[in-house]
């Protein structure tokens, strides 16, 4: 190994803690067919190569075959100064080590000329599709990783949504950050059959972090390495949220793992570690009181609901829920799609008109709504259960978000509400609230009438804060 090249390598390892070292190179001697500690073995371990058999065989069952060959291939691609040519197809340490360097430390510029060699063996110009099926590869990965390695922390492929669709409609969110240099964006077909130079996939990966974040916990999980040393950034610490409160209850959520991912991201960073279920329709019922029975005062919360078409859409609440005829909230609020397509929909700044719930009066409308305005929300659940509406078109002022249900007048199919973060303090002192108690007035009107309280004694007793559902 000539100097220069010396100096290169040993500046890639210094990146690295001595902790760091040792486990990558535990992992080579492994992946090498090295072993035992004798002398001979330093001495040796810049002779020593990888091969695409081995890396397959130690990658059988927590990565699929195809983003092996994708990690082989961007090993690989790495240029070695005075390298024999008879070691083409085989990787040496230095490549090993300076392929982790740059995607687990490196900065964009770093990463692109491996990640355009993982995308095709030849590297670029590339075409969208072949974008399009690596980061749908990718994606697929660290689902497929997380959940062999137990990690997804309460979920599982078993308690949501099947992640198939959820794997394209993350991939297609991702690639509609493509961009020309003359800043327009293809979509649809046109994306697909478009070149992109080096330059613009390095400006895709700057700014969609996702792909890096991504890459980091396929090669960590996939090749079981660095997966257990502090150096892990909290993107990859809470890529999956805790899920509390769907063990044992037989519910499939609404969310997929991948839009789980992709939500989860848009959070408040403090809320992004826990989300606890709240309110599922197939267990607490159809029925607009027991939803606000289960909502107000619990914190930052997100709504996610299907329509009887199948789109499924929601809204995340920076705030607690509160019965008033008031709009609340502040600005972290967004909606969002999971299906037919992912997307998420920041504020405007045209209004403050974020959240609003409202219950029992005659002046106001009574329901829950995000967005727009009274008649006209960008997503309304009406008071009279089951009924809604998403009248945001061309988009919503608050949210600037499009029609999120098929119909603009949609009929609800299945609700949940899962709190994020930790719970407010007075969520866990209080018993669970009956909607007479978030409601004086309705509760006045049954006294007057000579009525009793028909809820009373039957309220369901309070949860526990569950133990830990993160055995998947």
């Amino acid at each position: 190994m000539g100097n220069a090249e010396s100096n290169a390598y040993q500046n890639h390892l210094s990146r690295f803690l001595p902790e760091e070292q040792s486990d990558i190179d535990g992992l080579f001697d492994t992946l090498s067919g090295s072993s035992g500690s004798s002398g001979a073995k330093n001495a040796k371990a810049a002779k020593k190569t990888v091969t695409l058999a081995a890396l397959q065989a130690h990658t059988r069952e927590p990565l699929p075959e195809a983003m092996t060959a994708r990690l082989y291939n961007g090993m690989k691609s790495i240029d070695l100064p005075g390298k024999s040519a008879g070691l083409g197809e085989q990787i040496a340490k230095e490549q090993f080590v300076i392929f982790m360097s740059n995607l687990l430390k490196g900065n964009a510029d770093e990463k692109i000329s491996i990640i355009m060699r993982m995308i095709a063996k030849t590297g670029g110009p590339l075409k969208g599709k072949q974008i399009q099926e690596f980061t749908e590869d990718l994606i697929t990965s660290v689902v497929h990783v997380l959940s062999y390695r137990k990690e997804l922390k309460g979920w599982s492929l078993e308690n949501t949504r099947d992640f198939s669709s959820g794997v394209k409609a993350l991939a297609s969110e991702l690639l509609s950050e493509l961009k020309l240099p003359d800043g327009t964006k293809p979509v649809g077909s046109q994306l697909l059959e478009t070149s992109f130079d080096q330059s613009v996939i390095e400006d895709w990966v700057y700014r969609v972090p996702q792909v890096s974040v991504f890459l980091s916990v396929v090669i960590r999980q996939g090749l079981h390495v660095l997966h257990s040393l502090p150096d892990q950034t909290n993107d990859i610490l809470n890529l999956v949220p805790h899920c509390k409160g769907i063990k044992g209850r037989g519910v499939v959520s609404l969310f997929d793992i991948p839009a789980i991912i992709y939500i989860n991201s848009h959070l408040p960073a403090e809320m992004q570690h826990k989300w606890q279920l709240l309110f599922s329709s197939r267990l607490h019922g159809e029925s607009f009181s027991q939803l606000c029975a289960h909502i107000v005062n619990k914190g930052p919360c997100i709504v996610i609901i299907r329509d009887l078409d199948g789109f499924i859409f929601g809204g995340f609440a920076s705030h607690s829920w509160e019965v008033k005829p008031q709009f609340q909230g502040d600005n972290r609020c967004f909606l969002f799609s999971v299906f037919p397509t992912l997307a998420v929909y920041t504020y405007t700044g045209y209004n403050d008109h974020y959240m609003y719930l409202n219950h029992g009066q005659q002046t106001m409308p009574n329901g829950l709504g995000m967005g727009g305005q009274h008649g006209y929300f960008g997503l309304w659940i009406d008071s009279d259960y089951g009924k809604g509406h998403s009248k945001a078109k061309p988009r919503c002022t608050t949210y600037n978000s499009p029609q999120l249900s098929a119909k603009e007048d949609f009929t609800l199919d299945a609700m949940e509400v899962w709190a994020v973060g930790d719970a407010p303090e007075s969520a866990g002192k209080k018993g669970k609230k009956s909607i007479l108690d978030v409601d004086p007035q309705a509760q006045a009107l049954l006294e007057m009438a000579g009525k009793s309280r028909q809820s009373e004694g039957l309220r369901e007793p309070m949860e526990e804060e569950e133990g830990d559902d993160d055995e998947n």
